[in-house]
């Protein structure tokens, strides 16, 4: 109607978001001698594209073929092979989505005073439950996914991957430091952001700003440490503050419901990084 603002597809908005940040995070081309027929920024977004639609490499080029303001926000003369797009995703590095990463949390000026932690599964294959079921060949691991998330914008502010079933203690660290950037500190540099998470982040040495509950061996707490932190806890739960981890059980739901919760990769290295590029996807879309 004349008059009315065209609105803009979310498809769209969101391939502008991953070409601007894909842009700033990598080189131009991969390799000086490259064809030079796509940018890699391009086939970067396009692979974001990909997993925030959750659809094959196939699907993918199909789906661009019927989208021209997606072609057009992103710049592409010609629609790339879903060879191109299984090669390109195979060149990205972790390096690259903490990058990525980096460069959307930086533009949203993130400082969190508390953040959550938590994982979550990815089933390894495309097989259902029922077929599972039926065949008896039900999968004995997973890939697992762990992220930190702010309690207050809900961005994943840090992100591992590893396979399951195995204890979440072993990302904590790697968590806390990759999210270190992103949560409050004094005017001299000491943190003050507070950390939330289940029992299954309980570690021997945790810092006093570490609201995690400790394991209880046959039933009871010993250690003069562990009864205090879980005096903390309590006291947390009290004040509604330890509520707030759940967010981080909700940014697993939407992403696992909104981009999928197989794993379509073949080899260790890409199954590995589908968690992260999962996440990346998720702080995109949020």
């Amino acid at each position: 109607m004349k008059g009315m603002n065209p609105r803009e597809s979310r498809y769209v908005t969101v391939a502008k978001i991953a070409y601007r940040l894909t842009k700033q995070a990598l080189p131009k081309y991969s390799h000086a001698k490259s064809p030079h027929h796509f940018e890699l920024p391009q086939l970067a977004a396009c692979v974001l594209m990909m997993f925030y639609l959750n659809v094959s490499y196939r699907d993918m080029e199909e789906w661009l073929l019927a989208t021209d303001k997606v072609c057009q926000a992103l710049g592409l003369l010609r629609i790339p092979d879903h060879t191109t797009l299984q090669r390109t995703y195979q060149k990205l590095r972790n390096l690259d989505f903490e990058k990525l990463k980096n460069r959307i949390l930086e533009e949203e000026n993130i400082q969190e005073e508390s953040i959550a932690s938590d994982s979550t599964g990815f089933s390894p294959g495309q097989a259902s439950l029922y077929y599972q079921t039926r065949s008896g060949r039900k999968y004995e691991h997973w890939i697992k996914g762990a992220y930190a998330v702010g309690t207050q914008s809900q961005y994943i502010l840090s992100w591992q991957s590893g396979y399951g079933p195995s204890n979440d203690v072993a990302h904590l660290n790697a968590l806390k430091r990759g999210c270190a950037r992103f949560g409050t500190h004094t005017e001299t540099g000491q943190r003050t952001w507070l950390m939330l998470a289940d029992a299954g982040f309980d570690a021997k040495k945790l810092s006093p700003l570490d609201i995690i509950p400790p394991v209880r061996r046959h039933g009871k707490l010993l250690h003069p440490e562990r009864k205090a932190r879980a005096d903390l806890v309590a006291t947390a739960r009290l004040d509604g503050l330890f509520g707030q981890r759940w967010k981080a059980e909700t940014v697993n739901s939407v992403i696992k419901r909104k981009f999928g919760d197989t794993i379509r990769s073949r080899t260790v290295r890409l199954q590995m990084r589908e968690p992260i590029i999962k996440a990346m996807v998720y702080n995109i879309h949020r």
